[in-house]
């Protein structure tokens, strides 16, 4: 009888500290994910308006630098934000006119994107950004672009997800906005009227996509409420318009990629109405090396695909830093 009192007290003692690691180990699991996730909401003042920024990890870590597409805002990117600020420096800033920055009236502040460049140039001073890694989506792409030119031994790589640097990568949709590009008067309030519409702004998310139950409603319906706050309509609008010399600045951009040969990973979303998926593969044809995955997703491809994309960037960083 002793002995199998002993018996099972020492099963019961063997049972007690299997437990007690295991929850010492789901709670270092958590505190090392909560220690990772620490996303900071900054703002710095430059030339008069404010650009507010999300940032994580530790400063001597890798930079990364994310660059938002439209109608969003840093926000699209935290779910990578708070993955990559183990191993990285992330830093997401909202451009003049998006998110939380300034959002001067459209008659009082030139919305081009020369200018939104100049100001995110003129932040990765302000922050002291002397080498990092480009991500872009959408507007950040020729953002991207102009600040590549601007700093070329900055850029330790690209990653590129759903952003154009090739006509090719224009689908059928541009016609109808070229039309706009051509008479802007004439077709100023028709464009208008679908640029903030519901429909449209949750077509951007949806696309193509054969299971749109996996897309949150709250990223397209707070677009939508962003997009219809007094004046945010003739903001987007102009720097729409502007969107002309974007298409005219791809051959110079071809040329730079060409020439500089950076290490290139591309992520597409297959189900994009706007952008084709060839020009995803037209990265290729200037960068040889460039990695190019096209996932299950559409223009947001972080919508459905997050945990693929960010297997995929883990494993390019890891070899591109």
């Amino acid at each position: 009888m002793k002995k199998i009192i002993n018996g099972l007290f020492l099963v019961m003692a063997a049972m007690f500290l299997i437990k007690n690691n295991i929850m010492a180990q789901t709670s270092t699991s958590k505190k090392t994910a909560n220690n990772a996730s620490t996303i900071l909401y900054k703002t710095v003042r430059i030339n008069g308006q404010n650009i507010f920024y999300r940032e994580a990890g530790q400063a001597d870590k890798p930079v990364i630098l994310f660059l938002h597409g439209f109608p969003s805002s840093s926000r699209m990117w935290q779910p990578l934000l708070e993955n990559l600020s183990d191993n990285y420096h992330v830093i997401a800033p909202d451009y003049i006119g998006f998110g939380h920055s300034s959002q001067p009236p459209a008659d009082s502040f030139d919305y081009t994107f020369d200018n939104l460049a100049a100001y995110m140039i003129k932040f990765i001073n302000r922050l002291v950004l002397k080498k990092f890694v480009l991500v872009v989506q959408d507007y950040g792409g020729p953002i991207g672009m102009r600040i590549a030119e601007k700093y070329p031994e900055k850029i330790q790589a690209i990653v590129v997800q759903n952003a154009v640097c090739h006509k090719e990568g224009l689908s059928p949709l541009w016609q109808t906005r070229k039309a706009f590009w051509a008479n802007k008067q004439r077709y100023y309030d028709a464009v208008k009227k679908n640029f903030i519409s519901l429909e449209a702004t949750k077509q951007r998310h949806i696309g193509n996509t054969p299971t749109p139950e996996k897309i949150d409603p709250d990223t397209y319906t707070d677009e939508y409420l962003f997009l219809n706050k007094p004046g945010m309509a003739d903001i987007q609008l102009n720097l729409f318009y502007d969107y002309q010399n974007n298409v005219k600045h791809y051959p110079e951009w071809q040329e730079w990629l060409k020439k500089h040969q950076p290490k290139m990973l591309v992520v597409w979303g297959k189900y994009d109405p706007s952008f084709t998926v060839e020009g995803a593969w037209k990265y290729k044809d200037d960068v040889p090396t460039a990695e190019v995955h096209i996932v299950n997703g559409g223009h947001f491809a972080l919508d459905e695909a997050e945990p693929e994309i960010l297997h995929m960037m883990r494993d390019f960083l890891k070899r591109a830093l």
